[in-house]
């Protein structure tokens, strides 16, 4: 089963957790994982590998910078000959996402969206890393972990995103609008009154874009945000259903044991267990 990593007392008090991960060429690959409640940037400094997706293998090299988002099911490996090294950064979501607000960072919410961890390129962005990486060992504060995402953001290109050509801007934004709680409870019916177009022209344009129906990508944010109640809260299994715009507690948890292969409270044992390597 996937192990569930989470953002918790392990990153010791710390605003981000920073480390230098070293793959041999030969070793087995790291641990298929999800994140609970954080994201992470990935800085490839040497060596080749490869990042292994639900969504396919894509290759690693240097210079190139990943966004890994908690809904990415993911693992690493090492290529031939030297392995693969890179420096990841850690940090709670709910801090992310109060950066891109505050700065208005990302404006066609493209990042959110793509089906796939999204992958930059720039050579210059390893020395950010390895910054971080300095001030991490030396008792940060929050100032050092919004010095690192200012320094990145400027070095990575929204042109390289690896998100399909021709996504409108309002199927963009209202996909990212869903991601709030208020919204997912309405459903696919909030969905159709974010994006302002008929069902039959937002059904077309979801699969194009993503390939999902908009009933599947509801449903998707749904067990997404419960993953991270579970994970991050104390909250009953019913309550946490019911504010991720379930009908009933015996449905969600036939929905979110298929989707990660675990019950709800299963899930929740297992995630705080877990942590940040």
């Amino acid at each position: 089963m996937d192990q569930v990593l989470r953002f918790e007392s392990h990153a010791f008090g710390r605003p981000f957790h920073a480390a230098r991960v070293r793959i041999p060429a030969r070793a087995r690959d790291t641990e298929l994982h999800t994140h609970a409640d954080f994201h992470e940037f990935m800085g490839v400094v040497s060596g080749s590998g490869e990042h292994l997706l639900t969504t396919g293998v894509e290759q690693l090299r240097p210079g190139d910078v990943v966004l890994v988002r908690p809904s990415d099911r993911h693992a690493v490996r090492g290529s031939a000959p030297d392995g693969l090294e890179f420096v990841n950064v850690a940090f709670p979501s709910s801090a992310w996402q109060g950066f891109l607000d505050l700065t208005r960072t990302n404006p066609g919410a493209t990042w959110a969206s793509a089906r796939r961890p999204v992958t930059f390129h720039s050579a210059e962005a390893i020395a950010v890393f390895e910054h971080a990486l300095d001030r991490f060992q030396d008792e940060p504060g929050p100032y050092d972990l919004v010095r690192f995402w200012i320094e990145l953001l400027p070095l990575v290109s929204a042109g390289e995103l690896p998100v399909r050509p021709g996504i409108p801007d309002w199927l963009a934004k209202a996909c990212t609008a869903m991601r709030s709680e208020g919204n997912l409870r309405g459903g696919v019916p909030r969905l159709l009154e974010l994006a302002g177009v008929s069902p039959a022209h937002l059904s077309r344009s979801l699969r194009t874009a993503y390939g999902v129906t908009p009933t599947d990508f509801v449903a998707d944010l749904r067990l997404e945000h419960a993953a991270s109640l579970l994970a991050a809260t104390n909250l009953p299994v019913a309550a946490v259903a019911a504010r991720c715009g379930f009908a009933s507690q015996s449905y969600f948890s036939r929905c979110f044991a298929a989707a990660h292969h675990l019950t709800p409270r299963d899930f929740r044992r297992r995630s705080q267990r877990a942590f940040v390597p």
